[in-house]
């Protein structure tokens, strides 16, 4: 029962952030900048502050499916925040320029993070058919299950690192549309509410695989003190 509790009160926190965070980016939404710039607007003013020049900002489809991709240097915004005027546009799209000012100065944890990327690609393809064999096993022998729990922790780990980008990329943004007069004193306190909830959702799922990491923990510690 313990691990459908664990995924029960993880979804329904996760549920509960998710709903928060959308109910305020729409309240944000309908509230217009007083410097009337749109998202694509601020994203390239602080690429260009940051001299950063080799990263183009441009629209993809969906709601809230804004992110910096690497690879290709690309700040994606989806068209709520390229297209829009108002605090949760400056604060969205200020945050993913976040991401590549990180990027462009080699921020330490992002350079962390990424490292990790090719090893749990290959982790998240086989970890739940080697822990859902280790639970099966886990009277026989317990090597699939402490593979299985290797495996979960990196992801656990993955999750943990990904916060202090996160929050980082977050301070970024606040920062400079702060100091370049971006947004005024109140479209700051939403520019910072909306990009704190979406942090939440970070913690939210980080708490989540944690939990769980120590529970296949707990099943495997019963199983060695047999």
């Amino acid at each position: 029962m313990g691990i459908y509790l664990i995924v029960i009160l993880t979804m329904l926190a996760s549920w509960l952030v998710s709903w928060r965070l959308k109910s305020k980016f729409k309240e944000y939404s309908q509230i217009g900048l007083a410097s009337n710039l749109s998202g694509k607007e601020i994203a390239e003013k602080m690429l260009h502050d940051n001299s950063i020049h080799d990263v183009r900002v441009v629209s993809v489809e969906g709601t809230l499916t804004d992110h910096y991709n690497p690879a290709d240097k690309t700040v994606n915004l989806s068209p709520e925040v390229y297209h829009g005027r108002s605090a949760a546009a400056a604060a969205v799209s200020a945050h993913e320029c976040g991401h590549a000012v990180q990027h462009a100065t080699a921020y330490s944890m992002l350079k962390f993070r990424s490292a990790m990327v090719p090893a749990l690609s290959v982790t998240s393809r086989y970890m739940q058919w080697i822990i859902l064999a280790g639970v099966l096993l886990i009277n026989t022998t317990p090597i699939p299950l402490a593979i299985g729990v290797a495996l979960f922790a990196l992801t656990t780990l993955f999750s943990f690192i990904t916060l202090p980008v996160e929050f980082d990329a977050s301070r970024r943004a606040l920062a400079w549309i702060d100091r370049k007069g971006v947004v005024t004193s109140q479209e700051h306190t939403m520019a910072k509410d909306a990009l704190w909830w979406a942090a939440m959702t970070y913690v939210v799922a980080a708490i989540g695989s944690l939990a769980t990491l120590l529970y296949y923990v707990s099943l495997l510690m019963g199983r060695s003190d047999d």
